[in-house]
C-alpha cells in the first residue's frame, strides 16, 4: 500500500503512551469515572500534530459552516400550553453556532480516522457500555464540527441522547465555558424537576464546570444531566467536533431536526 494513501496510525491522532485506550484496565478506571461523575475528561487526548491538523481543517472548511440563532426550553421541546411562558418548562434560552457535517470533513481527516478506528471504537464501548457502535445513516450527522465566535453561545438543556463525545480542538481567548449541573432530572421517570431547573435559569444554583485546553475528550452523560456553554469571548473563535454514533445501525437524524441544525438534508 502506497504510504500515501496509507490509513492514519492512531498513535499519530491519541497520545496513547498517556492513554492507553486498548489496555482493560485503563477502560475500567474511565467507565468508573464516568459513572461517578457524569462526565470524563481526558486532556492532552489528542497529539499537538493532529489538533494543528484539524484547526487547519477547521479554519479551511469555516466558509462552508451553517450557522444557526435560535432560542428553546431547556427540554428541547415544542412550548406546552399547560404551562407559562416564564415557567421552566417553557422558558427560552438562545443557541448560536455554525457547523459542518460529516460530508464537508475530508476523508483524509484525522477526525476521521479516530472516528472509523475500531480500537478507538472498542474504548468507547467499554466506557458507554455499549454493544456496538455505529455511524449515522445520514451523510450529515456523524461528525460535526462547531464553530463559536464573539457572543455565541450553547443555551442550557438536555440532551436527548444518553451520551456525547466531544474533542475541543481550538479554545477561545475566553468564555465558552462549559457548565453543568449534574442528576438534576429523570426522564426515562417524568421527573423534570421544574424547580430546581428554575433555581439554575436564575443564577440561584450551583453550577459545576468542566476546564479544558484544545485537544481534550470529553464523554458525558448530558440526558439527565442539564448544561450550557457560556458565550465565547474574544477574537480567536471556539472549535469542537462532536462524535455522534448510535447503538444500533440505520439510525438517521430526522429530516427537520437536519433542516433546523444544517439547512439541509443531504
Amino acid at each position: 500500500m502506497d504510504k500515501e494513501n496509507s490509513p492514519t496510525r492512531l498513535d499519530a491522532i491519541v497520545n496513547l503512551q498517556r492513554y492507553p485506550i486498548d489496555h482493560s484496565e485503563f477502560q475500567t478506571q474511565c467507565k468508573h469515572t464516568l459513572e461517578q461523575a457524569g462526565v470524563l475528561v481526558l486532556p492532552d487526548f489528542l497529539t499537538h500534530n493532529a489538533i494543528a491538523k484539524v484547526v487547519q481543517e477547521g479554519e479551511a472548511s469555516s466558509h462552508k459552516a451553517y450557522y444557526t440563532g435560535n432560542d428553546h426550553n431547556v427540554y428541547l421541546k415544542p412550548t406546552d400550553s399547560a404551562f407559562s411562558s416564564d415557567h421552566p418548562r417553557n422558558r427560552q434560552v438562545s443557541s448560536s453556532k455554525g457547523c459542518i457535517t460529516s460530508d464537508q470533513i475530508a476523508n483524509d481527516s484525522m477526525l476521521r480516522a479516530l472516528y472509523d478506528n475500531a480500537v478507538f471504537k472498542t474504548f468507547l464501548c467499554e466506557v458507554l457500555e455499549e454493544q456496538e457502535l455505529f455511524e449515522y445513516a445520514d451523510p450529515l450527522s456523524s461528525i460535526n464540527l462547531h464553530y463559536a465566535a464573539q457572543g455565541q453561545e450553547l443555551g442550557w438543556h438536555f440532551d436527548n441522547s444518553s451520551f456525547a463525545i466531544t474533542l475541543l480542538i481550538q479554545k477561545p481567548e475566553a468564555g465558552g465555558v462549559f457548565e453543568y449541573v449534574k442528576d438534576v432530572r429523570d426522564a426515562d421517570n417524568g421527573e423534570m424537576n421544574y424547580q430546581q431547573v428554575g433555581a439554575i435559569l436564575d443564577g440561584a444554583s450551583t453550577v459545576d464546570t468542566l476546564s479544558m485546553d484544545a485537544g481534550a475528550l470529553v464523554l458525558f452523560r448530558g440526558r439527565n444531566s442539564i448544561h450550557r456553554v457560556t458565550p465565547t469571548q474574544g477574537d480567536v473563535t471556539r472549535m469542537l467536533a462532536v462524535l455522534a454514533y448510535n447503538s444500533e445501525p440505520g439510525i438517521a437524524l430526522s429530516e427537520s431536526a437536519r433542516l433546523t441544525f444544517y439547512g439541509r438534508t443531504g
